[in-house]
């Protein structure tokens, strides 16, 4: 236990009938000083001259003042404080630093524990997904929705996957209200203009997001089911496919700065396309050219979605699965051939399990991007 010593003078300024407050003061033992190594001293005066102090006509008061343990850290100098009044004002110690631990909301699922969780998974009759953390080391960006039996109607149903970048809140935001911003435009501008209504859905949330002020952006894939019809809708490079009697079908095309029609739009806007380490990125910067969100980029960087409508049978054939994804290594093709015999060579489809097998080959492929799968059962739906 260190000590100190404090001489007070008691002149008008330190008087003890006028002192009224403590005082912190900072001890350091001067170099030379035959004092012990455990005591510190310290004299104030008015005039600043230690040895006048010791005058008659200036009495000194001593205080010994004990220094608190030492708190673990290298000090170069030792604090100490006096109390010379009932009215002590300390030096507080800093406010405790609460981190919050960032909310999973996946959709319809309830959240995660923690922002770092590895794997989300959930499984039902209509549909199943499965998203895993990529291998950057980063919170899980990847967020997805699903409401099912909309208006107690179970042949109506709304899924979506959201690829978030920069940050999850965009793919929060979309996951939350795309969905419903969809369904509200379409009952208000009716089944005959429902792709009009899915692209409005979409701006409509951009325009939402953008009002946050947050940073981040979102690519999305949504799939609408309405009146035996598959609305399917993208913005990034999130993809949808279905499977048709086996045969995969791709249902979206990724937007990216390289496709020719998406380079010449971002350029009559006055951007442009250039190609950095190995990707094409508009202002060398974002490797997509559509997305939710990305406000610094949005004379460029664009919410309206593609739109696809097909029904859920054609020409005799039904529809079998739909696969939504976001940044899956594998083709259209292999999508199907790998989940086809879990969904429909089974007694009982295991559509989990198929989303399980699509995610781990991808990781197999080296990707080290957050990876999500949703299957759709569309047969229930028809």
């Amino acid at each position: 236990m260190m000590s100190c010593t404090v001489a007070i003078s008691s002149s008008p300024v330190f008087s003890p009938s006028r002192v009224s407050v403590s005082s912190s003061l900072p001890c350091k033992a001067a170099a030379g000083s035959s004092s012990s190594p455990d005591t510190l001293s310290r004299i104030h005066s008015p005039s600043g001259a230690a040895s006048s102090s010791s005058s008659p006509s200036s009495p000194l008061r001593i205080l010994r003042l004990h220094k608190p343990p030492p708190s673990g850290l290298n000090r170069a100098s030792s604090e100490c404080s006096a109390s010379t009044s009932p009215t002590v004002l300390k030096r507080k110690r800093p406010a405790r630093l609460d981190i919050p631990i960032v909310s999973m909301g996946f959709g319809n699922v309830p959240p995660t524990p923690a922002a770092m969780e590895s794997v989300v998974e959930f499984e039902s009759d209509e549909f199943s997904v499965c998203c895993k953390r990529g291998r950057r080391g980063f919170a899980m960006e990847d967020r997805y929705s699903a409401k099912v039996n909309l208006h107690h109607d179970s042949k109506q149903a709304v899924f979506g996957v959201f690829d978030g970048h920069g940050g999850a809140k965009a793919a929060e935001f979309a996951a939350e209200n795309l969905d419903m911003n969809i369904v509200d435009e379409v009952e208000k501008r009716g089944d005959d203009n429902t792709e009009e209504a899915v692209k409005w859905g979409y701006l409509n949330t951009d325009s939402e997001f953008l009002k946050q002020d947050l940073r981040g952006g979102a690519c999305c894939v949504t799939a609408l089911i309405r009146k035996g019809n598959l609305v399917v809708s993208n913005a990034g490079d999130c993809r949808a496919v279905v499977s048709r009697g086996g045969v995969a079908e791709p249902l979206t095309s990724d937007h990216r700065p390289s496709r020719t029609d998406e380079k010449g739009r971002i350029e009559a806007s006055g951007g442009y396309v250039d190609y950095c380490h190995g990707v094409w990125r508009i202002q060398g910067s974002l490797a997509v050219s559509r997305s939710i969100g990305d406000c610094y980029l949005k004379q460029w960087v664009i919410a309206e979605p593609e739109t696809r409508i097909l029904p859920l049978t054609h020409d005799g054939i039904k529809l079998n699965q739909q696969t939504c994804s976001s940044a899956l290594q594998v083709s259209n093709q292999e999508a199907v051939d790998a989940v086809r015999p879990l969904c429909t060579d089974s007694e009982k489809p295991q559509l989990l399990s198929a989303c399980r097998k699509l995610v781990d080959l991808s990781v197999s492929r080296g990707s080290f991007d957050d990876v999500s799968v949703m299957l759709v059962q569309l047969r229930k739906f028809q």
